[in-house]
């Protein structure tokens, strides 16, 4: 798992996202419309695709994308 594979993958799960549009710094309420629908389609994919749970509070806290790898990231690497 790297923040490139991560961000594709967020990309590709919403279609507010253009392809190649996201980096790590970037805050993801300033590049699309992050509502409570969207926070659940998030909080499923990683569940999903990376046999995870994240909590809403976890997901709150998260501001960039580098803040939401890094916590899959360690969730995956407890897991695993």
């Amino acid at each position: 798992m790297n923040i490139t594979d991560f961000t594709r993958k967020i990309e590709e799960e919403f279609e507010d996202l253009q392809k190649n549009s996201l980096s790590s710094e970037d805050v993801l309420r300033d590049k699309f419309t992050w509502d409570s629908i969207n926070a659940l389609i998030f909080l499923a994919h990683v569940n999903v695709e990376y046999d995870v749970e994240i909590t809403a509070d976890e997901l709150i806290k998260s501001v960039t994308v580098q803040d939401l790898y890094n916590l899959v990231y360690s969730k995956v690497q407890i897991k695993g």
